[in-house]
This record gives C-alpha cells, structure tokens and sequence, in this order.
C-alpha cells in the first residue's frame, strides 16, 4: 500500500485519466492520501496578457477549482482522502513541483499514444518521469 499518490489530470481530455484513477485507487486503498492536481497553463509571453480581463487569471482559476472539485464527488469515492489541488504555470514544472512539496510516494498519470510531434518535443509525462526525484506510474489509456 502507498502512503500517498500524486496524480495530475487534464479536466478537458476525458480519456486521459480513468486508467490512472482506476491505479490510483489501488494503491492508496483506504489509508492513503490522494493529492489529485490540475495545471492551468500560464499565458506563456507576458504580451499575451494583455489581450484577457484584468481579473480574467483569477477567474479562470476560480471555475478551473470548481470543476476540479465536482470532478472529484464524480469520480473519487467518500471513502478515499481526496486532497485536490489547482496549480498554474508549465504543466510538467507544476507537477515536479508539487510532487516535491507533498513529498508523495508516487506520481500516477495517464498518458495517450504519442504522436509523432510528442518525438520531437517530448510530452509531459516524459518530462515528469525524467525529472521526478520519486517513482512515476504511466498509465497509457
């Protein structure tokens, strides 16, 4: 049994994540901790910004959390000790972080076929899995 399971989602890619919270479930059972992590991405340039709503950050994070939490009374049982967290920046560095600070066990995420522009730029569960100082589960969905 792990004491504590990191897996990252992305709300908008519904196959993505059921393989993975089937294997996460597993391993935290019913005395783990499940820290269930969605990335906003940032706007990248800071030129960018300027397009969006002064407040347009703060909102997006806002509905970004409510969605995250009913996807969690969706899809985690009562059961489990679900931690839910929304982080914003670059995916993979938000996971790596997140990862570190919890001090998880193991990092648990879903990942597509690749395609082949994944070759040359390389997806971020290879990025997490490079990076990570804890074991990584890649779940292929």
């Amino acid at each position: 049994m792990t004491k504590s399971v990191l897996m990252p989602i992305d709300l908008n890619d519904k196959e993505s994540w059921p393989a993975a919270l089937r294997e996460a479930l597993l391993m935290v059972g019913n005395d783990g901790v499940l820290h269930v992590i969605s990335v906003l991405p940032d706007f990248g340039l800071a030129q960018v910004s300027g397009y969006f709503k002064k407040d347009y950050e703060k909102q997006a994070i806002a509905a970004f959390g409510k969605a995250l939490t009913d996807w969690i009374n969706n899809n985690i049982p009562d059961s489990v000790d679900v931690h839910p967290h929304i982080l914003h920046g670059t995916i993979y560095d938000e996971i790596l972080r997140a990862a570190k600070k919890l001090a998880v066990d193991v990092i648990v995420m879903g990942s597509h076929r690749p395609a082949f522009r994944d070759y040359l730029l390389g997806p971020n569960a290879a990025r997490v899995v490079r990076h990570a100082n804890c074991s990584v589960y890649v779940v292929r969905s």
